[in-house]
């Protein structure tokens, strides 16, 4: 069964307080929280501020992907604000290498996003040291996206990376994630769903986890 990971980007933040609440009591394993700056990516998310706030309700994993440039020089306030993944683009580090080594050096996991467009062979010579490998199933920085179907090849192209370089890291996939697709995403090897409107625009909230849950065993 993957584990799942509720993005806060597509909760109400109206009443943010009852979402995180929500996937408190839920089945979900991560919270999965997106942070856009407006530069890598042509949308603006939530500050530290917000992040502050979940972190004070947020009992379960917090996965921070950095939609950002450079990401480097806010790692330690991350830390502090009590993250435990964090995800990096592939496209917005120069020091690769480098980047990877600072995350892991705060006692986080660190994980690389490939945006639709990046080759998963780029990760060769980092694969070994990577906790998460985020595929993007969208381009990054809108919820609500139509999936790219080229995404169950790209996964299956990961999972062989992975296995070949005997690495531990697990396969994320983020975007158009629902009922309709998740068993065949992990079926290609995803390891986490990162699922937004699919569970925040549900009826019941609260089952569509439990369904998402069910649907990859």
């Amino acid at each position: 069964m993957a584990l799942l990971a509720p993005s806060i980007l597509s909760a109400n933040f109206g009443n943010l307080d009852k979402d995180l609440d929500m996937i408190n009591s839920s089945e979900a394993d991560w919270f999965h929280i997106d942070i856009m700056d407006g530069v890598f990516v042509p949308n603006i998310s939530f500050g530290f501020p917000v992040l502050e706030a979940i972190n004070k309700k947020a009992k379960k994993i917090k996965d921070a992907h950095l939609m950002i440039i450079n990401p480097d020089q806010y790692f330690q306030t991350f830390k502090k604000l009590g993250i435990d993944y964090i995800t990096i683009h592939y496209e917005a580090c120069i020091h690769l290498n480098r980047t990877i080594q600072e995350i892991k050096n705060l006692n986080m996991k660190a994980g690389v996003a490939l945006s639709p467009h990046t080759n998963t062979n780029l990760l060769e010579d980092i694969i070994d040291d990577l906790d998460l490998v985020l595929v993007m199933s969208v381009n990054p920085g809108f919820g609500g996206q139509k999936f790219i179907e080229n995404t169950y090849r790209k996964i299956a192209s990961c999972k062989d990376l992975i296995i070949r370089k005997n690495s531990k890291a697990l396969i994320q996939v983020d975007g158009g994630v629902c009922l309709e697709n998740a068993k065949k995403l992990t079926d290609s090897g995803a390891d986490v769903l990162v699922a937004g409107s699919c569970i925040f625009n549900a009826k019941d909230p609260l089952q569509m986890i439990k369904d998402l849950k069910i649907s990859t065993k």
